[in-house]
């Protein structure tokens, strides 16, 4: 992935995520509270970040753990079919948690050995992100906390929709500056 793709994609995710929550009306609050225990959530972004990890496990060079990819690949399989049924609890939220983990190398990728400003606000965002995907990995229930907390008042959840759109407006624009 190019660095000019790495910021424009990731730009345009947040200003789509930003815009959402700052226009968005009861429809779009109700969705956002049902997220984290949400079914098709879940079947979306837990079945993505399943896939795309299995994936990255099945195409493991020889050097990372190679010799022993196919049991990995059933025993993660396995792990991955075994949670939908036995811990469905925010898996949601653990699902886009790894989407944001597995996400980060590639983005990170893109700017690997630049050392022009431009690609800072990208690592910044990235870094931000996996932070994020760490703690919300661990503990997920901080997710619909955050939710509940972000639509106690109708500025919280402005001043977050503004933020993800600013962030994005900035990414775009460095995408053309790089």
């Amino acid at each position: 992935m190019s660095l000019f793709a790495a910021n424009l994609v990731l730009g345009l995710l947040l200003v789509a995520l930003g815009a959402m929550l700052l226009g968005g009306g009861a429809r779009i609050a109700a969705a956002v509270r049902a997220f984290p225990r949400s079914p098709v959530a879940t079947a979306v972004c837990f079945g993505a970040a399943a896939v795309w990890f299995l994936y990255v496990v099945w195409n493991m060079p020889m050097a990372d753990f190679g010799e022993y990819r196919k049991p990995l690949f059933i025993g993660f399989a396995a792990v991955a079919v075994l949670s939908v049924r036995y811990a469905p609890d925010f898996l949601a939220v653990r699902g886009l948690a790894g989407l944001m983990l597995l996400a980060a190398w590639p983005l990170l990728m893109a700017g690997f050995m630049d050392y022009r400003p431009q690609v800072y606000p990208l690592k910044v965002v990235v870094y931000l992100g996996i932070l994020l995907g760490i703690w919300l990995g661990a503990a997920p229930y901080r997710m619909r906390d955050g939710i509940v907390w972000m639509q106690a008042r109708d500025g919280r959840t402005r001043l977050v929709g503004g933020g993800l759109s600013a962030a994005g407006a900035l990414l775009c624009a460095m995408a053309f500056l790089a």
